[in-house]
C-alpha cells in the first residue's frame, strides 16, 4: 500500500444505545460538558472485528474466549522455535511478523503481544478516533420488567424492574487514517484496506441486539480522502474541516438523518487529493 487514507465515518442511531458505559450503568456516552454523545474507538473497532470475522476467513486477535498466550504459542510453533521462554530477538521478531501475516487485527489496529509467550508490539497503521455526536444528545431511560423469575421461592413476588437506556436520536461523526508506512511494516494491503472500509459500511449489520435493534444504528457516510503518495498532500485536519454535518434550517430537535446536511468545500481539498464517496 503506497497512499496515504484519510477518512471520516458518519452514522446515527435512533432509539438505541451506541455504546453504553459499564462504570454508568449502561449509559450512553455523554461529553459532560458539551453534552454531544460519544462512541469509543474500541467500540468502533470491535464492529469492524466482528464483522471480519462473521464474514471472511481471516484469523482475529482479539475476540471473545481468545487465550492470548495459546495464540502466541501458534505462532512458536509454526515457527518450529521450541523454547519460546528462550528465544531471541530475532526469534521473536519473526514471531511478531507471523502474527502480523496470520490476524487481521493486529496487521490493522496493532497489538501488545509482549506476555509470558512473547510476540513482541505492533503499532497499527488504521487508527480511528471516538465518535462525536454533531448535536446534544438526551440519554432516554425506561422501566422494564420481566415474567418469569430465577428462583422458585420468588414465584410469588413482584416481578423485577430494571432500566433500558436509549437515545432518541443522535448523528456521530469519527475520523479514521491510515500510515502507510506504518502498513509496509505490517503487511497491512489494499485489499485489508478495501475490507476495512466494506466492513465500516456494514458496521451493524450483524451487530443487532436488544440495545441495537435492527435499523436502528445505520452508516451514513464513509468520506474516504485519498493521497497520492504516502507522505500525503496536506494535514488531516484540513481534509476534515472542508466536510460539515449540520443541522437544517428550522430544525430544533433532530429526529432522523433527513434533519441534517452534508457539505463538501471542494475548494478545500489540494491537487493531490481525491476524495472518494463511499457511502
Amino acid at each position: 500500500m503506497n497512499n496515504r487514507y484519510d477518512f471520516l465515518f458518519l452514522f446515527d442511531a435512533q432509539d438505541a444505545n451506541p455504546n453504553g458505559d459499564p462504570d454508568a450503568g449502561n449509559l450512553p456516552r455523554i461529553d459532560a460538558e458539551s453534552g454531544q454523545g460519544l462512541v469509543t474507538d474500541v467500540c468502533l473497532k470491535r464492529k469492524i472485528r466482528n464483522f471480519i470475522e462473521q464474514t471472511t476467513d481471516n484469523n482475529i486477535y482479539f475476540k471473545e474466549f481468545a487465550v492470548h498466550n495459546q495464540q502466541h504459542g501458534e505462532a512458536y510453533k509454526a515457527l518450529q522455535i521450541e523454547n519460546p521462554s528462550k528465544a531471541t530477538r530475532a526469534e521473536k521478531d519473526k514471531a511478531r511478523e507471523w502474527m502480523c501475516q496470520n490476524f487481521y487485527d493486529v496487521r490493522s489496529f496493532g497489538a501488545v503481544m509482549s506476555t509470558k509467550i512473547n510476540c513482541g508490539q505492533v503499532r497499527g497503521p488504521v487508527q480511528i478516533s471516538f465518535a462525536r455526536s454533531i448535536d446534544p444528545i438526551v440519554a432516554s431511560e425506561h422501566a422494564i420488567t420481566r415474567t418469569s423469575v430465577t428462583d422458585e421461592k420468588d414465584i410469588e413476588k413482584e416481578r423485577t424492574m430494571g432500566r433500558k437506556f436509549t437515545v432518541p436520536y443522535g448523528l456521530y461523526l469519527a475520523k479514521g487514517f491510515v500510515n502507510p508506512f506504518l502498513a509496509a511494516q505490517t503487511g497491512f494491503s489494499d485489499e485489508d484496506l478495501e475490507l476495512l472500509f466494506t466492513a465500516l459500511e456494514n458496521a451493524f449489520q450483524f451487530d443487532q441486539s436488544a440495545a441495537r435493534p435492527a435499523g436502528s444504528m445505520n452508516p451514513r457516510g464513509l468520506l474516504v480522502f485519498k493521497h497520492d503518495t504516502a507522505l500525503g498532500a496536506a494535514p488531516s485536519n484540513k481534509l476534515f474541516d472542508a466536510i460539515k454535518a449540520t443541522r437544517k434550517s428550522g430544525v430544533e430537535v433532530p429526529r432522523s438523518f433527513a434533519d441534517y446536511e452534508v457539505t463538501v468545500d471542494e475548494s478545500a481539498i489540494p491537487n493531490g487529493v481525491t476524495l472518494i464517496r463511499r457511502l
